[in-house]
């Protein structure tokens, strides 16, 4: 049995192994606290960490100690004021909570509230944790730039690293009994023979001295064998294989009208930033179109999209005609896995909405493989939300729907639409 010791240093102060332990045993605490903090942040400050508080009471760690052993005799003073069964009152004025809003006191005592900083790597792996984009499946892409290298046999040639000992040992041995038989057989007889010759005649020095000089020219000639020749060498054969993507594209249509109001938009603002945060961390090979829409849509980049102040009507219709339009031109569904995402106040003109659930149930949502909407309102659901009922009805698996009244309700709602699914 063999130990492999790493005794590579840590940063000063620092113990990787025993942070992740740490993080491990408080995960429920971490994860509640990230999910807090997710509501309360601003859109700058979503990728930062988080500073993490968890009651003294637990982390007490448990003490493994010697019992006291034999009999013991004990004699405690008595007192007038408890009894057997009693309990202790929890001292007056916050002494023993650490960090409550409690008044001074002369009396009681008690731990603060343990406080830490996780990073943000930490912190966004505890926000997308057990999350995933529903459907995913790989595609076969034509030009694609990433393969896997892959054990294809055996090859005469190579290279001397990639040298296969035991096939190489194999071959040479089986060379040298293919080429050796014939002269091992005729050895074994001879040197059957010259114990015939010794035992029963062995006067017969002529016979005897012409049978010892047959015996060493085989000898010799088995010996000029080589024991390893350059037709033994046999290497690992490794070729390049094609390795089959998930590749993705994500739609954000977000509604910038009139009726968006600064809140909404900001909440509009974290839920996509949200979802960027969450696809740039968890996946390789996706791709993020961003469609800003009043009575007209376009599509713009990441910064124009976060921060453009630009505002008008509201037609719903334009940003999905656009969407299907980029999909046909630049993502064909045979190769692109396709996501949406849409966030709107459900506002819309009086006799567009119908034409919304007639582009999705026709033209998008068959090839896309989720389609999520938000809708960011207090009040009473808009005729948007109630076609996009029916929609939910013939694609019960493909389109998903939620209600966002407030910042708080943001990371609900996101964990909400992607949960990992069981596989059934």
């Amino acid at each position: 049995m063999s130990y492999v010791i790493d005794r590579r240093l840590n940063g000063k102060n620092k113990s990787t192994v025993n942070r992740q332990r740490f993080l491990r045993r408080y995960r429920d605490h971490i994860k509640k606290a990230v999910e807090e903090a997710v509501g309360r942040r601003s859109i700058t400050d979503m990728e930062h960490g988080e500073q993490i508080s968890i009651p003294g009471r637990d982390i007490d760690e448990p003490v493994l100690h010697h019992g006291r052993g034999g009999k013991q005799t004990v004699v405690h003073p008595g007192n007038k004021e408890f009894t057997s069964g009693e309990h202790i009152p929890r001292p007056q004025g916050g002494a023993g909570g650490g960090g409550g809003p409690g008044k001074a006191g002369n009396s009681g005592e008690g731990m603060d509230e343990f406080v830490f900083q996780i990073t943000q790597e930490e912190f966004l792996e505890f926000m997308f944790e057990d999350l995933e984009l529903p459907n995913l499946v790989k595609r076969n892409l034509t030009g694609t730039d990433t393969y896997k290298t892959v054990r294809a046999g055996i090859s005469n040639e190579g290279n001397p690293s990639r040298i296969n000992i035991i096939r190489t040992l194999r071959s040479a041995h089986a060379r040298r009994i293919a080429l050796s038989g014939s002269s091992r057989a005729k050895l074994r007889e001879a040197k059957a023979e010259l114990e015939r010759l010794k035992r029963d005649e062995p006067d017969n020095f002529g016979d005897i001295k012409e049978i010892e000089a047959e015996i060493e020219k085989l000898s010799a000639r088995i010996h000029r064998i080589p024991f390893l020749d350059t037709f033994d060498l046999k290497y690992n054969l490794l070729v390049k294989q094609p390795n089959p993507s998930s590749k993705a594209v994500m739609f954000c249509l977000m509604d910038v009208s009139g009726s968006m109001t600064q809140a909404t938009k900001d909440i509009a603002k974290r839920f996509f930033i949200l979802l960027y945060l969450f696809l740039k961390r968890n996946y390789d090979k996706i791709e993020v179109v961003f469609i800003r829409h009043h009575t007209s849509a376009r599509e713009v980049d990441e910064e124009e999209f976060f921060y453009s102040r630009e505002t008008g009507g509201t037609i719903v219709s334009s940003a999905l005609k656009l969407m299907q339009e980029i999909m046909a031109e630049r993502y064909p569904t045979n190769e692109w896995n396709i996501y949406a995402a849409q966030a709107s106040d459900g506002d819309n003109w009086n006799d567009d909405s119908p034409i919304c659930r007639d582009i999705l149930i026709n033209q998008i949502m068959p090839f896309v493989q989720y389609y999520t909407y938000v809708e960011i309102t207090p009040r009473e659901h808009q005729a948007l939300w109630y076609e996009y009922e029916r929609i939910s009805e013939v694609f019960s698996d493909t389109f998903a729907q939620q209600q966002l009244v407030s910042a708080g309700d943001i990371y609900p709602v996101f964990r909400e639409l992607f949960q990992r699914r069981l596989v059934t």
